[in-house]
């Protein structure tokens, strides 16, 4: 996947667009300095009302939709130099806060200024989709703890653990505080 061409092509119209956005997943986890981390597509969240904008921008790009729900749309580059591209439609309250609450920061070696949602708020990411895919668990596991280690105690636990409560995995939290606090 050519990440250079397809944001440069992303970011161009939907900045023409208007559309409000913001990286999340493994660009954002480098763009806070996992650099161990790294990612073989690119997902970003959308607010619901830009779907239509979003879906025709990647149709007209070379993108095919393989699968859309109201929750998601995952896109497939018709040549492998396109990859793919996941976006989490923001409908629900707390990604569209979600949105509100981004910081820039550049990616791809200083190439692209962009939006990335907060630390707290990429956890809150992890633990839904480490809840929702048990395949996932572990990776996203040793994200959560890697956020939580490298950013404590900078970070707002009371929403943290909100993201952790909603799925009834509070414990899971306090063990991995527990941890963190031991090191530093």
């Amino acid at each position: 996947m050519d990440f250079d061409l397809v944001f440069k092509n992303i970011l161009e119209s939907f900045q023409k667009e208007k559309i409000n956005f913001a990286i999340i997943g493994g660009f954002a986890l480098q763009a806070v300095g996992m650099t161990s981390r790294v990612t073989q597509d690119i997902d970003m969240l959308v607010l619901i009302n830009d779907k239509d904008k979003v879906k025709r921008i990647m149709l007209s790009q070379g993108f095919e939709l393989r699968h859309e729900s109201k929750d998601v749309m995952n896109f497939f580059g018709i040549v492998p130099i396109l990859g793919r591209v996941d976006f989490i439609i923001a409908h629900r309250q707390y990604a569209r806060d979600m949105l509100e609450k981004t910081f820039e920061k550049e990616i791809l070696n200083g190439k692209f200024k962009i939006k990335v949602i907060t630390i707290e708020d990429q956890i809150g990411f992890k633990v839904q989709s480490s809840t929702n895919d048990q395949e996932r668990y572990e990776r996203d596991m040793i994200d959560i703890k890697w956020l939580l280690k490298s950013n404590y105690p900078n970070l707002n636990i009371d929403l943290i653990r909100e993201y952790f409560r909603i799925f009834n995995r509070e414990s899971e939290l306090d063990k991995i505080l527990m941890e963190v606090k031991n090191v530093k």
